[in-house]
Protein backbone atom coordinates (compact mmCIF):
# COMPACT_ATOMS: atom_id res chain seq x y z
CA UNK A 1 0.00 0.00 0.00
CA UNK A 2 3.17 2.36 0.70
CA UNK A 3 4.07 1.87 -2.88
CA UNK A 4 0.96 1.65 -4.63
CA UNK A 5 -0.23 5.36 -2.72
CA UNK A 6 2.83 7.14 -3.68
CA UNK A 7 2.35 6.16 -7.21
CA UNK A 8 -1.09 7.13 -6.89
CA UNK A 9 0.43 10.72 -5.11
CA UNK A 10 3.38 11.54 -7.05
CA UNK A 11 5.45 10.50 -4.06
CA UNK A 12 9.10 9.51 -4.93
CA UNK A 13 9.92 6.76 -1.80
CA UNK A 14 13.46 6.36 -0.53
CA UNK A 15 13.29 2.54 -1.10
CA UNK A 16 13.41 0.66 -4.32
CA UNK A 17 11.10 -1.78 -3.92
CA UNK A 18 8.66 -3.01 -1.64
CA UNK A 19 11.32 -5.89 -0.80
CA UNK A 20 13.90 -3.93 0.26
CA UNK A 21 11.43 -2.30 2.59
CA UNK A 22 10.37 -5.14 4.29
CA UNK A 23 13.96 -6.21 4.93
CA UNK A 24 14.04 -2.61 7.03
CA UNK A 25 11.47 -4.36 9.68
CA UNK A 26 14.17 -5.50 11.51
CA UNK A 27 14.24 -2.82 14.15
CA UNK A 28 16.81 -2.61 17.37
CA UNK A 29 14.11 -0.76 18.98
CA UNK A 30 11.31 1.97 19.37
CA UNK A 31 12.75 4.40 17.55
CA UNK A 32 14.41 2.47 14.59
CA UNK A 33 10.62 1.52 14.04
CA UNK A 34 9.25 5.11 14.31
CA UNK A 35 12.00 6.75 12.12
CA UNK A 36 10.76 3.96 9.04
CA UNK A 37 6.86 4.69 10.13
CA UNK A 38 7.22 8.37 9.78
CA UNK A 39 9.02 8.22 6.60
CA UNK A 40 6.36 5.93 5.07
CA UNK A 41 3.84 8.19 6.40
CA UNK A 42 4.44 11.09 3.56
CA UNK A 43 2.37 8.62 1.04
CA UNK A 44 -0.99 9.62 2.83
CA UNK A 45 -2.44 12.98 1.33
CA UNK A 46 -6.02 12.74 0.75
CA UNK A 47 -9.20 11.38 2.85
CA UNK A 48 -9.72 9.08 0.28
CA UNK A 49 -5.78 7.77 1.50
CA UNK A 50 -7.30 7.40 4.78
CA UNK A 51 -9.98 6.17 3.80
CA UNK A 52 -8.15 3.37 1.68
CA UNK A 53 -5.96 2.42 4.67
CA UNK A 54 -8.12 2.21 7.22
CA UNK A 55 -10.44 0.12 5.36
CA UNK A 56 -7.79 -2.26 4.30
CA UNK A 57 -7.05 -2.30 8.06
CA UNK A 58 -10.69 -3.08 8.85
CA UNK A 59 -11.25 -5.76 6.54
CA UNK A 60 -7.96 -7.74 8.04
CA UNK A 61 -9.38 -7.01 11.06
CA UNK A 62 -12.51 -8.44 10.64
CA UNK A 63 -10.63 -11.60 9.21
CA UNK A 64 -9.20 -12.14 12.48
CA UNK A 65 -12.36 -12.48 13.95
CA UNK A 66 -12.18 -8.54 15.58
CA UNK A 67 -16.02 -6.94 16.23
CA UNK A 68 -15.03 -3.70 18.11
CA UNK A 69 -11.82 -1.70 17.12
CA UNK A 70 -10.18 1.74 18.93
CA UNK A 71 -8.04 2.91 16.22
CA UNK A 72 -4.86 5.25 16.78
CA UNK A 73 -3.64 7.74 14.52
CA UNK A 74 -1.04 10.52 14.47
CA UNK A 75 -2.40 13.92 13.32
CA UNK A 76 0.60 16.12 13.88
CA UNK A 77 2.55 14.42 11.64
CA UNK A 78 0.18 14.19 8.67
CA UNK A 79 -0.55 17.97 9.22
CA UNK A 80 3.45 18.28 8.91
CA UNK A 81 2.91 16.75 5.71
CA UNK A 82 -0.01 19.66 4.59
CA UNK A 83 -3.01 16.96 5.03
CA UNK A 84 -5.49 19.04 6.81
CA UNK A 85 -7.24 17.42 10.48
CA UNK A 86 -10.91 17.16 8.36
CA UNK A 87 -9.28 14.99 5.62
CA UNK A 88 -7.40 12.66 7.96
CA UNK A 89 -10.25 12.44 10.64
CA UNK A 90 -13.09 12.39 7.91
CA UNK A 91 -11.28 9.39 5.79
CA UNK A 92 -10.67 7.58 8.68
CA UNK A 93 -14.07 8.15 9.94
CA UNK A 94 -15.75 6.90 6.75
CA UNK A 95 -13.55 3.51 6.59
CA UNK A 96 -15.65 3.26 10.45
CA UNK A 97 -18.75 3.58 9.19
CA UNK A 98 -18.42 1.55 6.21
CA UNK A 99 -17.06 -1.74 8.42
CA UNK A 100 -19.42 -1.19 10.62
CA UNK A 101 -22.67 -1.33 7.65
CA UNK A 102 -20.14 -4.15 5.67
CA UNK A 103 -19.16 -6.33 9.04
CA UNK A 104 -20.73 -5.32 12.41
CA UNK A 105 -17.25 -3.84 13.64
CA UNK A 106 -17.98 -0.75 15.82
CA UNK A 107 -15.44 1.32 17.78
CA UNK A 108 -14.04 4.72 17.57
CA UNK A 109 -10.61 7.08 16.87
CA UNK A 110 -8.08 7.86 19.50
CA UNK A 111 -6.09 10.30 18.31
CA UNK A 112 -2.22 10.57 19.86
CA UNK A 113 -0.34 13.80 20.42
CA UNK A 114 3.37 13.07 20.18
CA UNK A 115 5.57 12.88 23.42
CA UNK A 116 8.94 14.12 21.35
CA UNK A 117 6.98 16.80 20.29
CA UNK A 118 6.15 18.50 23.86
CA UNK A 119 3.35 19.38 25.78
CA UNK A 120 3.16 23.02 24.09
CA UNK A 121 2.47 21.08 21.02
CA UNK A 122 0.25 19.00 22.17
CA UNK A 123 -1.74 21.73 23.39
CA UNK A 124 -2.32 22.91 19.91
CA UNK A 125 -2.98 19.61 18.17
CA UNK A 126 -5.74 19.09 21.09
CA UNK A 127 -7.19 23.13 20.36
CA UNK A 128 -7.30 22.19 16.31
CA UNK A 129 -9.36 18.72 16.95
CA UNK A 130 -11.83 20.51 19.23
CA UNK A 131 -14.32 21.09 16.96
CA UNK A 132 -14.40 17.63 16.34
CA UNK A 133 -14.15 16.33 19.69
CA UNK A 134 -17.81 14.48 19.30
CA UNK A 135 -16.16 12.20 16.15
CA UNK A 136 -13.30 11.43 18.76
CA UNK A 137 -13.42 8.35 21.02
CA UNK A 138 -10.05 9.63 22.84
CA UNK A 139 -6.87 11.54 23.61
CA UNK A 140 -3.78 8.98 23.77
CA UNK A 141 -0.04 9.56 23.99
CA UNK A 142 3.01 8.02 21.72
CA UNK A 143 6.30 8.13 20.03
CA UNK A 144 9.71 8.26 21.32
CA UNK A 145 9.13 7.14 24.99
CA UNK A 146 12.46 7.04 26.86
CA UNK A 147 13.26 10.61 27.88
CA UNK A 148 9.77 11.77 27.85
CA UNK A 149 7.71 11.31 31.31
CA UNK A 150 4.16 11.99 30.54
CA UNK A 151 3.98 14.59 33.80
CA UNK A 152 4.22 17.55 31.42
CA UNK A 153 1.36 16.68 29.79
CA UNK A 154 -1.00 17.37 32.65
CA UNK A 155 -2.70 20.16 31.52
CA UNK A 156 -3.54 18.74 28.05
CA UNK A 157 -5.04 15.63 29.04
CA UNK A 158 -7.14 17.57 32.07
CA UNK A 159 -8.36 19.49 28.79
CA UNK A 160 -9.20 16.79 27.20
CA UNK A 161 -11.03 15.11 30.11
CA UNK A 162 -13.63 18.50 30.09
CA UNK A 163 -13.43 18.00 26.77
CA UNK A 164 -15.38 14.51 27.11
CA UNK A 165 -12.77 12.36 25.50
CA UNK A 166 -11.20 9.18 27.42
CA UNK A 167 -7.61 9.19 28.19
CA UNK A 168 -5.03 6.57 27.52
CA UNK A 169 -0.99 6.86 27.11
CA UNK A 170 1.09 4.36 25.94
CA UNK A 171 3.55 4.22 28.96
CA UNK A 172 5.74 0.97 30.41
CA UNK A 173 6.74 -0.21 26.44
CA UNK A 174 10.63 1.15 26.95
CA UNK A 175 10.08 3.93 29.91
CA UNK A 176 10.10 2.56 33.29
CA UNK A 177 7.40 2.02 35.85
CA UNK A 178 7.90 5.58 36.74
CA UNK A 179 5.75 6.67 33.35
CA UNK A 180 2.87 4.27 34.37
CA UNK A 181 2.72 5.73 37.83
CA UNK A 182 3.09 9.53 36.13
CA UNK A 183 0.19 8.66 33.77
CA UNK A 184 -1.76 7.15 36.15
CA UNK A 185 -1.62 10.10 38.95
CA UNK A 186 -1.07 13.16 36.83
CA UNK A 187 -3.01 12.18 33.24
CA UNK A 188 -5.75 10.48 34.52
CA UNK A 189 -5.52 7.97 32.37
CA UNK A 190 -8.29 5.19 32.06
CA UNK A 191 -6.28 2.66 30.07
CA UNK A 192 -2.18 1.41 30.34
CA UNK A 193 -1.07 1.46 26.28
CA UNK A 194 1.63 -1.68 26.51
CA UNK A 195 2.71 -0.94 30.39
CA UNK A 196 4.73 -4.02 30.19
CA UNK A 197 7.34 -3.07 32.49
CA UNK A 198 5.02 -2.25 35.30
CA UNK A 199 6.07 -6.29 35.85
CA UNK A 200 9.38 -4.80 37.69
CA UNK A 201 7.38 -2.49 40.38
CA UNK A 202 5.31 -4.88 42.62
CA UNK A 203 3.22 -2.31 44.19
CA UNK A 204 2.20 -0.88 41.01
CA UNK A 205 0.79 -4.47 39.55
CA UNK A 206 -0.75 -4.74 42.77
CA UNK A 207 -2.26 -0.92 42.25
CA UNK A 208 -3.20 -2.17 38.81
CA UNK A 209 -4.85 -5.11 39.55
CA UNK A 210 -6.97 -3.59 42.19
CA UNK A 211 -8.52 -0.54 40.50
CA UNK A 212 -8.67 -3.14 38.00
CA UNK A 213 -7.05 -0.63 35.14
CA UNK A 214 -6.57 -2.26 31.94
CA UNK A 215 -3.21 -3.03 29.71
CA UNK A 216 -3.31 -3.06 26.05
CA UNK A 217 -0.78 -5.37 25.46
CA UNK A 218 1.21 -5.79 22.21
CA UNK A 219 2.93 -8.94 22.41
CA UNK A 220 4.45 -9.21 18.89
CA UNK A 221 5.45 -5.75 18.70
CA UNK A 222 7.47 -6.28 22.46
CA UNK A 223 9.47 -8.91 20.81
CA UNK A 224 10.12 -7.04 17.67
CA UNK A 225 10.81 -4.13 19.35
CA UNK A 226 13.44 -5.99 21.15
CA UNK A 227 11.47 -4.98 24.96
CA UNK A 228 11.51 -8.75 25.17
CA UNK A 229 14.10 -11.14 23.80
CA UNK A 230 11.25 -13.98 22.79
CA UNK A 231 8.26 -14.63 22.91
CA UNK A 232 8.60 -17.50 25.71
CA UNK A 233 9.94 -14.22 27.71
CA UNK A 234 7.20 -12.10 27.41
CA UNK A 235 5.45 -11.22 31.06
CA UNK A 236 2.14 -11.63 29.77
CA UNK A 237 1.17 -15.45 31.35
CA UNK A 238 2.54 -13.52 34.62
CA UNK A 239 0.85 -10.45 34.27
CA UNK A 240 -2.49 -12.37 34.04
CA UNK A 241 -1.68 -14.35 37.04
CA UNK A 242 -1.21 -11.70 39.39
CA UNK A 243 -4.91 -10.36 38.08
CA UNK A 244 -4.40 -7.97 36.08
CA UNK A 245 -7.06 -7.07 33.40
CA UNK A 246 -4.22 -7.94 30.55
CA UNK A 247 -5.72 -7.37 27.05
CA UNK A 248 -4.09 -8.57 24.15
CA UNK A 249 -3.95 -6.33 20.81
CA UNK A 250 -1.91 -5.74 17.64
CA UNK A 251 0.60 -2.70 17.37
CA UNK A 252 1.48 -1.39 13.46
CA UNK A 253 0.21 -5.00 12.27
CA UNK A 254 1.66 -4.66 8.73
CA UNK A 255 5.09 -4.02 10.76
CA UNK A 256 5.15 -5.94 13.62
CA UNK A 257 5.03 -9.16 12.22
CA UNK A 258 1.04 -10.29 12.71
CA UNK A 259 -2.13 -9.00 13.17
CA UNK A 260 -4.55 -9.84 16.24
CA UNK A 261 -4.86 -13.50 15.58
CA UNK A 262 -0.90 -14.12 15.20
CA UNK A 263 -0.56 -12.32 18.59
CA UNK A 264 -2.94 -14.68 20.42
CA UNK A 265 -2.10 -17.72 18.48
CA UNK A 266 1.85 -16.82 19.24
CA UNK A 267 1.53 -15.99 22.83
CA UNK A 268 -0.50 -19.04 22.98
CA UNK A 269 2.06 -21.17 22.07
CA UNK A 270 5.21 -19.50 22.93
CA UNK A 271 3.58 -19.35 27.18
CA UNK A 272 1.19 -22.54 26.91
CA UNK A 273 -1.63 -20.57 27.45
CA UNK A 274 -4.91 -22.62 28.17
CA UNK A 275 -8.39 -22.06 26.94
CA UNK A 276 -9.92 -20.31 29.67
CA UNK A 277 -6.68 -17.62 30.09
CA UNK A 278 -7.70 -17.12 26.56
CA UNK A 279 -11.05 -16.45 26.80
CA UNK A 280 -10.00 -14.29 29.63
CA UNK A 281 -7.85 -12.54 27.95
CA UNK A 282 -10.99 -12.02 25.53
CA UNK A 283 -13.15 -11.06 28.17
CA UNK A 284 -10.84 -8.14 29.32
CA UNK A 285 -10.90 -7.16 26.08
CA UNK A 286 -14.42 -6.10 25.82
CA UNK A 287 -14.75 -5.20 29.87
CA UNK A 288 -11.44 -2.68 28.92
CA UNK A 289 -12.89 -1.23 25.48
CA UNK A 290 -14.91 2.17 25.65
CA UNK A 291 -17.81 0.41 24.02
CA UNK A 292 -21.02 0.94 25.31
CA UNK A 293 -22.80 -0.91 27.62
CA UNK A 294 -25.10 -2.67 25.72
CA UNK A 295 -22.29 -3.42 22.87
CA UNK A 296 -20.40 -5.09 25.49
CA UNK A 297 -22.91 -6.94 26.86
CA UNK A 298 -23.68 -8.13 23.11
CA UNK A 299 -19.92 -9.03 23.19
CA UNK A 300 -19.50 -10.74 26.12
CA UNK A 301 -22.56 -12.95 25.16
CA UNK A 302 -20.29 -14.28 22.35
CA UNK A 303 -17.53 -16.04 24.89
CA UNK A 304 -17.83 -19.18 26.56
CA UNK A 305 -19.29 -19.43 30.26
Amino acid sequence: MVFALAERNGVTLPWPSVEVLTELRNFTNLQSFLDLYYQAMVVLRTREDFFDLACAYLERAHADGVRHAEIFFDPQVHLDNGVPFADVLGGLRDALTAAESAHGITGGLIMCVLRDRGPEAAAHMLQLAEPYADQLLGLGMDSSEIGFPPEPFAAVFARAAELGLRRVAHVGEEGPPEYIWGALNTLGIERVDHGVRCIEDPMLTTYLAEHHIPLTVCPLSNVRLKGVPTMADHPLARLLDLGLAVTVNSDDPAYFGGYLSANFTGAVDALSLTDAQVVKLCRNSIEASFASPARQAELLSCLPA
